[in-house]
């Protein structure tokens, strides 16, 4: 028998969360929330299931769960999201895990990830299909999240296995909660990684995007739900070169601005 810590992030996570804690408590021999500034009633909500919460700015979501998983109290860690729900195969198989012999350090587990878009499920999410089986339950002292500003993965010396269920993954729920995502997405990718500043690269990556995901996918196919994970996908295939190429323009005026004073002064 073996103890696990569950590690939650959390973000004005209050439309979810009564969802999301009841099957983690069910696994959790210690839970780590850390909360990164909500302004709804999360934080209420944790208290009510006796849950303390910590308290730590967001840079990149790899950091920030990874901050979680050093001041959990056990090795086993399983990382979750607050808009993922466990289904109840998925926590009956963990607690037959925790029931056996302590596996070996690099043993891990891929949770059955199913996305939802507008309450709906979607078969494509740009850049993932759906299910996706991302690491979840893994030893601290055999891996951890990498760096990567978005869509991150654990990473390390690891022999993966595949939990069965169903984990439903609530991502947008309304259009306003897309946009904002996609703004933030496509702004963490420029900060962070070495993106070409060229708009006509961003506008034949759009074209390419919108035929891969929204009319090879089938995603014309499921209407509204489809059309807004086209549109999705297309703007965020041209947001994040024409963010770089922006960033780089102002960038050479500053330089420009800074190399004028200094010639006039």
């Amino acid at each position: 028998m073996f103890k696990i810590s569950v590690c939650l992030l959390t973000f004005n996570s209050a439309r979810l969360l009564r969802e999301v804690l009841p099957p983690l408590i069910i696994i959790a021999d210690d839970f780590v929330v850390v909360d990164s500034g909500s302004t709804d009633a999360t934080l209420e909500i944790c208290r009510e299931y006796g849950i303390d919460v910590h308290h730590r700015p967001f840079d990149i979501h790899g950091q920030q769960m990874n901050y979680a998983i050093s001041i959990a109290a056990h090795d086993w860690v399983l990382c979750m999201d607050s808009d993922e729900i466990l289904d109840e195969q998925v926590v009956n198989y963990i607690l037959k895990l925790k029931a056996g012999e302590e596996p070996t350090p690099e043993r891990a587990w891929q949770l059955p990830r199913y996305w939802y878009v507008l309450g709906k499920e979607v078969r494509t999410l740009y850049p993932i299909s759906s299910p996706d089986f991302p690491v979840r339950l893994f030893n601290r002292q055999r891996a951890r999240f990498n760096d990567r500003p978005v869509d991150d993965q654990v990473i390390g010396e690891m022999t993966c296995e595949k939990i069965p269920g169903r984990v439903r993954h609530d991502t947008f729920h309304t259009l306003h909660e897309m946009f904002n995502k996609l703004n933030s997405y496509t702004s963490r990718l420029v900060k962070y990684r070495d993106i070409r500043p060229s708009v006509l690269r961003g506008i034949i990556s759009a074209i390419g995007a919108f035929f891969k995901w929204y009319l090879f996918s089938g995603a014309w196919r499921e209407g509204k739900v489809g059309a807004a994970t086209g549109l999705y996908a297309t703007l965020y295939s041209f947001m994040k070169y024409f963010k770089a190429w922006y960033a780089h323009k102002e960038e050479k005026f500053s330089a420009t601005t800074e190399d004028h004073e200094k010639r006039t002064t």
